[in-house]
């Protein structure tokens, strides 16, 4: 078609759409290699009313779209299967920081790694930190309500949405809530992220912004193995005490990452390292260093060490945040699992995820938020090889099983997408899809935005929405 083309040429300029072959094959997927498509079209729009022209043109041509921010998400989904993917990453203005009310108003594109560093010279940062936060987007942070490794105390995405600017899939534009994160009647914002960008495209967001603390201390403790890090970890939370990141890195991990460009000196020789971040008043932080030390040596770490400076401090982080990178020194492809299980049942449940992992002889390593129980095993692997990926994927629903049958649930951060879309029925009955169906249906009634996602491709679902079966595959001439 075209003249959709054309058309989608006229609002974002000849640099603003993409169709050539090497142009979209970089669009196939996002961070889940496992799953891919190829779209139809690209557009980076720089404006909400350029959005608004390419939604109805769009729907104009009966042709779907997703919206998609940096590409790092980790379950499928931001792939457009012959459809429009809205690129947003070049809306990225801040319009706005509010030192007094601590808020920050941002375009959908800015990288959430350069907010903080915006802000630091007032003295506050934007808190949600997911391990890719030097280049996915806030955008893509709403849609997917990412966490890191600081959402034990501070939340995932959703508990710093104040405000939002919507483009509905009708190409209309909504705005909910406030700067003050009040509005009557019920919470929209709330319902929105998270949605993984079936309801609209985030044209705005008004984020909570948070005083930097006083004082930061973070230690690394060194243990002989993951179910003893574990322990420990049940252990300092039984205490009282609330620490702002509690992560363990295997030992398999430790040996990627030090051969990696992210070597940050970790000991090879440890089963498993847990980093411990403590922040807050200066005053009641050296208590609760000790505190710390006493509890983890108490519980099996061989040695706790406490970062002297910054510079120290970063390094642990380089290795942590660096881990899926390094990951790339064990196999051409990587599954980067997601799933949440009680903190009390951590030492269990990540015993038997090995055991899996070894069942199918397939090469598994663990790095994850051990303080709120957000696993993330991960399979390195070669996708070329079919017996290989057959073993993993269905290790992967061994895994998810596991995690259910432990009172878990199937994703703590990435969101179901395209990768999980078929496991909702782990948690959730008919009864509860039809009711997500029909909050979906109020804001996207024919499905036309992010086809494919979230929902099972079950009959029951396929014939909730009948319509939305005619833009699951638009071809564009």
């Amino acid at each position: 078609m075209p003249d959709l083309l054309a058309t989608l040429r006229a609002i974002v300029g000849d640099a603003g759409c993409l169709s050539r072959p090497e142009e979209l094959l970089v669009y196939e997927c996002d961070g889940l290699t496992l799953h891919s498509g190829w779209p139809a079209a690209v557009v980076l729009p720089r404006s909400r009313s350029e959005v608004q022209r390419v939604v109805r043109t769009c729907r104009e041509h009966g042709v779907a779209f997703v919206p998609r921010g940096a590409g790092t998400g980790l379950s499928g989904g931001a792939l457009a299967d012959a459809g429009v993917v809205i690129e947003c990453s070049r809306m990225n203005r801040i319009h706005e920081v509010n030192t007094v009310d601590r808020y920050a108003v941002v375009e959908p594109g800015v990288v959430n790694a350069d907010l903080s560093a915006v802000t630091a010279a007032a003295g506050l940062f934007y808190a949600p930190d997911p391990s890719s936060q030097q280049v996915c987007t806030i955008g893509g942070n709403i849609a997917e309500n990412s966490g890191g490794p600081h959402t034990l105390k501070y939340g995932t995405t959703t508990n710093h949405v104040l405000a939002l600017e919507l483009v509905l899939p009708d190409g209309s534009v909504v705005e909910l809530g406030s700067p003050t994160g009040w509005a009557p009647g019920y919470d929209l914002v709330g319902a929105f992220v998270g949605s993984e960008g079936t309801l609209g495209i985030v044209t705005c967001a008004t984020v909570k912004l948070e005083a930097i603390p006083e004082r930061i201390e973070t230690l690394l403790a060194v243990f002989p193995d993951v179910v003893t890090a574990c322990r420990g970890v049940g252990e300092i939370i039984q205490a009282g005490l609330v620490p702002a990141a509690l992560e363990i890195i295997d030992r398999r991990t430790i040996a990627a990452v030090e051969a990696s460009v992210y070597r940050a000196g970790l000991p090879q020789d440890a089963g498993a390292v847990l980093i411990i971040e403590l922040d807050g008043s200066a005053v009641v932080l050296a208590d609760q260093v000790a505190r710390v030390r006493e509890i983890t040596t108490r519980e099996g770490a061989t040695r706790v060490e406490v970062a002297r400076d910054d510079a120290e401090r970063q390094r642990f982080w380089r290795a942590r945040k660096g881990a899926f990178g390094a990951m790339g020194r064990l196999a051409p492809d990587l599954y980067v699992h997601d799933a949440v299980v009680p903190r009390v049942k951590l030492p269990e449940v990540i015993e038997k995820i090995c055991a899996i992992g070894d069942r199918y002889e397939l090469t598994l390593s663990n790095v994850f938020h051990a303080g709120d129980g957000n696993l993330h095993p991960n399979i390195s692997f070669d996708r070329r090889n079919p017996e290989e990926l057959a073993r993993v994927v269905a290790a992967g629903r061994e895994i998810l099983e596991l995690c259910v049958e432990a009172g878990g649930v199937i994703t703590g951060e990435h969101g179901i997408g395209s990768e999980k879309r078929d496991f909702m029925g782990l948690v959730f009955d008919e009864a509860d899809l039809a009711a997500m169906l029909r909050l979906r249906d109020c804001f996207n009634p024919d499905g036309v935005c992010n086809p494919g996602k979230i929902f099972p491709t079950t009959r029951f679902c396929v014939e909730s929405n009948p319509k939305a079966r005619g833009y699951a595959r638009v071809p564009i001439g």
